[in-house]
């Protein structure tokens, strides 16, 4: 796939395309969907939906759950066809002369920016820094900034109050959460607040349920910014399928069944990260903390490990379509510690370990 004009980097490669390329069965580092989902409960919501399936849908009620769920009201919220709708719409509606993405992070929000006519600028977190932000390294005249928090591919989960410290008036703070709800009790989640300016969060339901094949997300902003995507959305943007979905999943059983995967997914990384340190003898090192379902890792000759796993039955996501990485880094997707010792082993072989 070509590199996005003027970006230098594939903005359009995603962890899919590691597990579709030659159409093997590989087990899945690549993606960051939640193993074994979406449960058999939600399922069935989603089935069920499917009775109503010759009415135009009507997304009041979805609406006005993920509004409560946050402690909003409705005019706070806005439901899109997955959070990769909502990077289009910010990027089409808002009237911006300089937008800043803070990156490595998902590549999505600088695509839909580009493909909308806007020269981005970026800011380009160290490794050196364990990719942490420093909030002066953003240009004080960005009207647009863009980061994730937790951080996609790097792991890392920043404070809330340094985010804060990114608003201010006259400028739109845009941080896409779709990984907190992977983050136990999460913490630093600006989801809820009204008091910062400009903000903007976006969330996803694609990663703790699996459900990336129904597109299901939503925006939290004020109420001037979520009209102003309204408008520019078309109509019946989110399907009745994946509304019946948006409504359960934030209902407070499957709020209670989240945080306890949130815990699993924990304890689960934790495992895969002291198995990694294992091949530190082989230049292998994991960015950490870690606080996301995934981990970012940098290895000599990555490319060539990369292909060793996929002969060994394991699909793992390159690192350097992210721009700030190069070719030595890969990320894993956290998984069940079965699946965990048998990637390690198969990672020794590809090390020569």
């Amino acid at each position: 796939m070509p590199t996005e004009p003027g970006s230098g980097h594939d903005l359009r490669h995603h962890g899919d395309a590691e597990v579709r390329d030659d159409g093997r069965a590989l087990v899945d580092l690549a993606v960051n969907v939640r193993a074994d989902t979406p449960p058999g409960w939600l399922r069935e919501r989603v089935a069920a939906s499917l009775a109503g399936l010759a009415a135009y849908p009507d997304g009041r009620a979805a609406r006005a759950a993920v509004a409560a769920r946050h402690g909003l009201p409705v005019e706070r919220v806005l439901l899109t066809a997955g959070a990769a709708e909502a990077f289009v719409l910010l990027a089409r509606a808002l009237k911006v002369s300089r937008p800043v993405v803070v990156h490595p992070q998902f590549t999505e929000p600088e695509a839909a920016l580009r493909n909308a006519g806007h020269t981005v600028d970026r800011v380009l977190l160290r490794e050196t820094d364990g990719f942490r932000l420093d909030p002066a390294a953003v240009p004080e005249d960005a009207d647009l900034v863009v980061i994730g928090n937790p951080t996609n591919p790097t792991s890392v989960l920043h404070p809330a109050d340094t985010l804060v410290r990114l608003a201010r008036p006259g400028r739109t703070l845009m941080v896409d959460e779709a990984f907190m709800d992977a983050v136990p009790g999460e913490r630093e989640a600006l989801a809820g607040r009204t008091d910062v300016p400009g903000l903007v969060v976006l969330r996803s339901l694609t990663k703790t349920w699996g459900l990336a094949g129904l597109r299901v997300g939503y925006v939290l902003a004020d109420p001037e910014t979520v009209a102003l995507l309204e408008r520019a959305q078309p109509l019946w943007p989110v399907s009745t399928p994946a509304l019946a979905a948006a409504e359960a999943c934030v209902a407070p059983a499957a709020l209670a069944e989240a945080e306890e995967a949130a815990r699993g997914v924990a304890a689960d990384r934790a495992f895969l990260l002291a198995g990694l340190r294992d091949f530190a003898s082989h230049g292998l090192r994991a960015v950490s903390p870690a606080e996301a379902p995934f981990v970012l890792v940098r290895v000599p000759d990555a490319a060539a490990v990369r292909r060793r796993l996929r002969a060994l039955g394991y699909a793992v996501r390159r690192g350097d379509t992210f721009p700030g990485l190069n070719e030595e880094w890969l990320r894993l997707a956290v998984r069940d510690r079965g699946t965990t010792e048998g990637f390690l082993r198969a990672l020794g072989q590809a090390l020569g370990a």
